[in-house]
């Protein structure tokens, strides 16, 4: 039902407030846009249950109204514009609301996680804590935090300042110290055991074309071939809370990492029971898989089951796999070679289960990307003169055979397609810890979903990229920045999720929704604005451990 036009309080464009009487008697301040004689709510401000309460939200509404218009009719609130002379102002002004979100949602759980604990100044922490938290709330480079503070705050901040902090920021004791406070909290909500760790990498890329020692030209995940990039390695548990990270440079093969990162995750944290290994299948080589196997870890890798020996590959296509859910195990022994750390070459007997599940799905997109390739290749073999870099001889290479007889041919061998489709939609896991079972093994990896899912915020949601610094001190203090900042994004998930608050909409909403949590600065005091049922339920979650 459409509100009279007596309890609309209009500034002459789309957007009126709107004082909603409720059957409890209070008053619900909303903005709404009126449009072909019916409404649609834009915003709450507040519920008011007094005459203060209800001017306050009034006044809090009309600031908003003209927030709101100014992005819908910018050239309205042009200074040049003379109908800015018709505007009328309430006397409350904006550097008398303070936005309060930051500090009691997002720096409470600063706090929890223990980073206020770290050894710097007053200042440093300070800034520290909003550097972490404006990666949260309002991404952006370095000196958008600079204009929030000035506007918001009334804090000024000089660049210098913040520059020369970074500098500092990353160094060794200092990193240490904030990555304990991560692990320790990790741990204590993980009931104080650490059983498995997911370990993946990414690539963060740079808009220069400039390379130095950590800027490399490597191999991208996100297809930005001639960008120089670095390498972000990430240990979290099962479930995607963080627990460790390295940096490495552009070019490293992703695969070299993992051997690094878990000696130094080892040294760093010293655990007495060494966790299970979940890693993806780029850290499927032997030099990793002997590590592990001569210095005591369990592991479980995904498995390339188009790349495995002949053998095996026969053994597996005998099998049967006549839906989802149909799992097979393999226990099997082999010899691998690798090159100990005096670049010696060693053999090492291992045994293992290789866990093999089937998806329909998954066989649908094996069939159709092959098809795909063929097709490529079918048309290659057309030109004359064929070479190996015409062909870009890749995994589906395997589908050719070469005659040599005076001039190189190469064709494509049916046999050898028929055996390809044979493995269509299988996966494979390899663990040497046999007290597992297969449920568990696939339990385990699917849980990568929540690392992926690491990175994905920290690319979008917490705007990791693009890196605004060129110094390598600057780069590696960002990331670290960034890695606090999703410690604390998890907990806020977690301490949701704990007390059942779930909200049909965005985290960006949601966040958005927290910056709107506001305090009346009078006379130096903060007096704090009622919340809406949402902002309540996020505070009381965060409050009530």
């Amino acid at each position: 039902m459409c509100p009279n036009a007596n309890n609309l309080i209009k500034l002459d464009m789309s957007l009126h407030i709107r004082k909603k009487k409720n059957s409890s008697g209070s008053v619900s301040i909303q903005i709404i846009d009126r449009k072909n004689r019916g409404y649609k709510v834009v915003e709450t401000v507040g519920c008011a249950k007094n005459a203060i309460e209800k001017q306050l939200y009034l006044d809090i509404a009309s600031i908003r109204l003209i927030e709101l218009n100014k992005q819908i009719y910018p050239t309205l609130f042009d200074n040049n514009n003379q109908e800015n002379d018709d505007l009328e102002f309430i006397s409350l002004s904006n550097n008398e609301l303070i936005p309060i979100g930051d500090e009691l949602i997002y720096g409470k759980l600063f706090e929890e996680i223990g980073c206020h604990s770290i050894n710097l100044s007053v200042k440093e922490l300070k800034l520290f804590k909003a550097l972490v938290i404006s990666r949260l709330l309002y991404p952006g480079s370095k000196l958008y935090l600079i204009d929030y503070l000035e506007y918001f705050k009334q804090e000024s901040i000089d660049k210098n300042r913040i520059y020369r902090f970074l500098d500092t920021l990353y160094q060794k004791n200092i990193k240490n110290q904030i990555q304990n406070c991560v692990f320790n909290h990790t741990k204590k909500i993980m009931n104080d055991t650490i059983t498995a760790t997911f370990y993946d990498v990414t690539t963060l890329y740079f808009e220069s074309e400039s390379e130095d020692d950590l800027r490399r030209i490597g191999f991208s995940k996100e297809g930005k071939l001639a960008r120089p990039q670095i390498l972000l390695g990430l240990f979290t548990t099962l479930q995607g809370y963080p627990l460790s990270y390295e940096v490495y440079e552009g070019n490293k093969y992703e695969g070299h990492t993992l051997v690094d990162i878990l000696q130094k995750f080892q040294t760093k944290f010293q655990l007495k029971n060494r966790p299970v290994v979940v890693a993806d299948r780029g850290m499927l080589n032997n030099a990793n898989i002997a590590y592990l196997e001569n210095n005591g870890y369990k592991y479980v890798l995904a498995y390339k089951i188009k790349n495995i020996s002949n053998k095996l590959k026969n053994k597996i296509a005998n099998l049967t796999f006549i839906d989802n859910g149909v799992i097979h195990t393999i226990k099997y022994k082999k010899e691998i070679n690798y090159k100990d750390n005096n670049g010696d070459k060693q053999t090492l007997e291992i045994q293992q289960n290789l866990i093999l599940t089937y998806s329909a799905k998954r066989a649908k997109k094996d069939k159709k990307t092959r098809e795909k390739a063929l097709q490529k290749i079918e048309n290659t073999l057309q030109k004359k003169n064929i070479t190996k870099s015409d062909l870009k001889l890749s995994y589906y290479a395997k589908y050719l055979d070469i005659e040599d007889k005076c001039a190189i041919k190469y064709k494509i061998n049916p046999d050898k397609i028929i055996s390809d489709e044979k493995l269509d939609g299988i996966k494979g896991f390899a663990t040497n810890d046999f007290t597992l079972s297969a449920d568990d093994v696939i339990a385990h990896y699917r849980n990568q979903y929540d690392v992926e899912r690491a990175f994905r915020i920290s690319k979008t949601d917490l705007q990791i990229r693009p890196i605004y610094h060129r110094l390598e001190t600057r780069i590696k203090a960002h990331i670290l920045i960034s890695f606090v900042s999703y410690a604390i994004y998890k907990e806020f998930e977690r301490r949701l999720k704990l007390h059942g608050v779930k909200f049909y909409f965005s985290q960006k909403l949601l966040r958005d929704i927290i910056k709107h949590m506001y305090a009346l600065n009078t006379n130096g005091k903060l007096l704090y604005l009622k919340f809406d049922d949402v902002q309540q339920k996020v505070y009381d979650a965060i409050r009530n451990k």
